[in-house]
């Protein structure tokens, strides 16, 4: 897996952490002041909920995988430990958006780049469950990203986006907002109406292994070209 954050020492990773949650802090101390002088709390309390939810994942992410709850497929595609029976996948993060993507590719270049990490990322989950000999598990992931046809050819299949995840999806809409300009370098805000549920059970992607394997290896030459 290359990602250019776990690549580093734990300290370098410690100093990167320590420089963003600084940065946080100082923004929010610049918004208590204006709160202070102006009255206005709302300034200081939105911004505070906005720097939160920004830097949320620089903490998270890496914390959750040292504990082992999340595990990386491939460098924009990570999966929750399996629960009851079901995995629940994810796309890369704004933190893994910031330290995998490559800064010279352009917009469609590093839409081509994440697609090519998800199809990765779906083969390592089967091929993992295969050594394991569990592959009676559901699969289980909400994208904006991924439409019907691409679902399809996953081995997935479309269903409605329950109100928990509905809920997730709008409080992180202005992360999510910046991950999407960052991955099509320009502004860019997604439309949550398109964002959907996927579901399917691991047989099903088993059988579509090879169509995988195919797709990914047909990404991967698109992305090499391009570069």
């Amino acid at each position: 897996m290359r990602h250019n954050y776990y690549s580093k020492s734990y300290r370098e990773q410690n100093q990167i952490q320590l420089k963003i949650a600084g940065v946080a802090l100082l923004i929010n101390l610049v918004m208590l002041a204006i709160w202070v002088v102006s009255g206005f709390y709302l300034v200081f309390f939105l911004s505070l909920a906005i720097t939160l939810s920004i830097i949320a994942p620089f903490f998270d992410v890496p914390s959750l995988k040292k504990k082992g709850s999340l595990i990386y497929y491939s460098s924009l595609f990570v999966a929750e430990k399996e629960s009851k029976g079901v995995v629940k996948i994810h796309g890369g993060s704004l933190f893994d958006y910031v330290f995998v993507l490559d800064k010279s590719l352009d917009g469609s270049q590093r839409t081509n780049f994440i697609l090519q990490q998800y199809v990765e990322g779906l083969l390592s989950l089967i091929n993992d469950f295969e050594k394991r000999q569990n592959t009676t598990v559901k699969i289980q992931g909400t994208s904006y990203i991924i439409n019907h046809r691409t679902a399809s050819k996953l081995g997935l299949k479309v269903v409605k986006t329950d109100f928990i995840q509905k809920c997730i999806l709008v409080l992180n809409y202005i992360p999510l907002s910046i991950s999407n300009s960052f991955a099509k370098r320009k502004l860019s805000f997604p439309n949550l109406r398109n964002s959907k549920t996927f579901k399917g059970e691991l047989v099903e992607l088993i059988k579509r292994k090879q169509d995988l394997q195919n797709l990914n290896n047909k990404l991967q030459r698109r992305t090499s070209s391009s570069i």
